[in-house]
């Protein structure tokens, strides 16, 4: 009787192999459309003679979206489901890919932004279904691992995308007779993204995903977990998490997208091979997700994060007190321990949230905003002070995310309603 009631418990419970695969390719396309992003803060200083601040705009536009469209996404993810939401958010991307196409033939810097605001609104909502989906694709306990190693797919996608960057996009202005055939270095590209962001949404619509209710079931919370009518702004781990997701996203869009004008002043003779070292910024990132999801088998999320939190802190102080190779290594190096971060500060601040899930990933990805403020004060401090010396800001930044991940990510009432 016993061995019957094993069996038919395992012919039942869901296999969550197939949908996992299938949400770490989305992983890798939001991971590639993101730093793709990024790479255009230089392309747009060279065609409309922007500083730094000005062209970090572009990282604004795109980070914005976050703070607009995360709580539209998460309820838009009690509507119609995890799955429907993703394949809308690749559509979105689709008509904000296309639109670059229209901004480069008109060198319009305004619908330049427009395009990167909509690619970031689809970016929102992939987002905020595919995390929590990942993290309640099974038990809880295991979910900063799963979620790390989704990650990598995402590390992959921004690792290859400086290098589409550097081959097709960020060409020497020095070559081109206008600003006009700059802007269109872009087009290309953007229309081929726009082609395969089309055919991967196709292909999710068609595909068979469990939904959201059916995977929570398996871990459905447990007593004293939060219920739907109570505020997630009472719970400390949940509101400095998206603090930490604020900081944290601003800090590494931030090194990205001055890392090519950085590394050029450094000594590096051009902007491909500038493009290069920021793909091995990127490409850090995978090695440290893959590493880590292994290290979170041994050692706690939090205890991981601040370590990490901590060397990067360690790491971009080396760069701003150094110059040349050592300035530079050790900003790429900053690559490896931005890796965990995420995933952990994620899976920390949502943990036992229980049927609020959508609701703390919804916070979270609200505070994405990071990615759109960061990066323009620090745009603005390199205008004033030089790029090093701007560096005092993520560092800060870094600093905070060790606290969390050592004392903040536990768990406890703020008193707020």
């Amino acid at each position: 009787m016993a061995t019957r009631s094993a069996f038919s418990t395992a012919q039942s419970a869901p296999d969550y192999i197939g949908p996992f695969i299938t949400i770490t390719a989305l992983f890798f396309i939001f991971g590639f459309i993101t730093t793709l992003n990024m790479a255009l803060v230089p392309h747009l200083r060279s065609i409309f003679n922007l500083g730094y601040a000005w062209a970090m705009l572009a990282d604004s536009a795109f980070f914005l979206a976050y703070f607009i469209f995360s709580a539209p996404s998460s309820k838009l993810i009690e509507i119609i489901g995890y799955k429907q939401t993703m394949v809308v958010s690749l559509f979105i991307q689709v008509v904000g890919a296309l639109l670059f196409v229209p901004a480069a033939k008109l060198v319009n810097f305004p619908m330049f932004l427009s395009a990167v605001f909509i690619v970031g609104a689809g970016v929102t909502g992939l987002q905020t279904a595919a995390n929590p989906y990942v993290v309640i694709l099974g038990p809880e306990h295991s979910a900063p691992a799963r979620l790390t190693l989704a990650q990598a797919f995402n590390s992959i996608g921004a690792a290859l995308a400086p290098l589409l960057a550097g081959a097709y996009i960020l060409t020497d202005p020095a070559k081109l007779a206008s600003p006009a055939s700059i802007a269109s270095t872009v087009k290309a590209p953007y229309m081929l993204i726009a082609a395969g962001l089309l055919l991967l949404g196709i292909a999710v619509a068609f595909m068979r995903l469990p939904p959201g209710a059916q995977a929570q079931a398996l871990d459905p919370g447990k007593e004293g977990d939060l219920t739907p009518t109570r505020s997630i702004w009472r719970y400390r781990h949940t509101v400095l998490g998206a603090l930490g997701i604020f900081l944290y996203v601003g800090v590494e869009v931030g090194l990205a997208s001055i890392a090519v004008n950085y590394f050029k002043n450094q000594g590096m003779s051009s902007a491909r091979t500038a493009s290069f070292l920021v793909s091995l910024y990127w490409f850090g990132a995978l090695i440290g997700r893959l590493l880590g999801s292994w290290m979170l088998t041994r050692i706690s999320s939090g205890r991981l994060l601040g370590t990490f939190g901590i060397a990067a802190a360690m790491f971009l102080s080396a760069s701003t007190l150094t110059s040349g190779e050592i300035a530079i290594w050790t900003l790429v190096l900053c690559g490896f321990f931005n890796s965990i971060m995420f995933p952990n500060i994620f899976a920390l601040g949502v943990a036992g949230l229980g049927p609020m899930t959508s609701k703390g990933s919804g916070l979270m990805m609200t505070a994405c905003l990071g990615g759109a403020v960061i990066p323009f004060l620090l745009g603005a401090l390199a205008d004033q002070i030089g790029i090093q010396h701007a560096f005092v800001l993520p560092l800060l930044c870094y600093l905070f995310i060790a606290y969390y991940g050592l004392w903040g990510s536990k768990p406890a009432q703020t008193g707020l309603a």
